[in-house]
């Protein structure tokens, strides 16, 4: 999943990556035995992901993120913002094209990922992703916007 981001980056990155990486195979675990994230993942949550967290842990008890899939394989994840924007996210490339992303991830490098990305990442963790299927030339005009 952050492999892809990081790959070809600093150590600390790579350490980071494995982090967050290993993060959402513990919630993975514990979530498809308990049903619930234990508190200390939550901690760990927020001390990986920082600010955000709050914010996408209520898109996921929300449902808000959906897995849209085609036959051709391509995969996207639509959330529904808490302003009710519908925003189209890439976890295969780690991109979603609101404002929280551009400023804070890209511009300022303040952050991993906006709370839509987290959201995907962590309802993708706990298998919770509502899922539609739809055709290759839909998932045509949902890439391109």
């Amino acid at each position: 999943m952050f492999s892809r981001l990081f790959s070809g980056g600093t150590t600390m990155a790579s350490c980071l990556s494995a982090v967050a990486e290993q993060l959402l195979r513990d919630i993975h675990r514990e979530y498809s035995e308990k049903g619930q994230i234990p508190d200390d993942l939550l901690i760990a949550l927020r001390f990986v992901f920082g600010s955000c967290v709050l914010h996408a842990l209520d898109l996921v008890d929300r449902r808000a993120v959906t897995c849209v899939s085609s036959p051709s394989g391509r995969v996207a994840f639509q959330v529904l913002g808490g302003s009710g924007h519908l925003y189209t996210c890439y976890t295969s490339c780690h991109f979603c094209p609101c404002p929280a992303f551009a400023f804070s991830v890209l511009r300022r490098n303040e952050s991993l990922v906006c709370k839509h990305i987290l959201a995907a990442y962590v309802c993708q963790a706990m298998g919770v992703c509502r899922q539609e299927q739809v055709s290759d030339q839909q998932m045509t005009l949902i890439l391109s916007g």
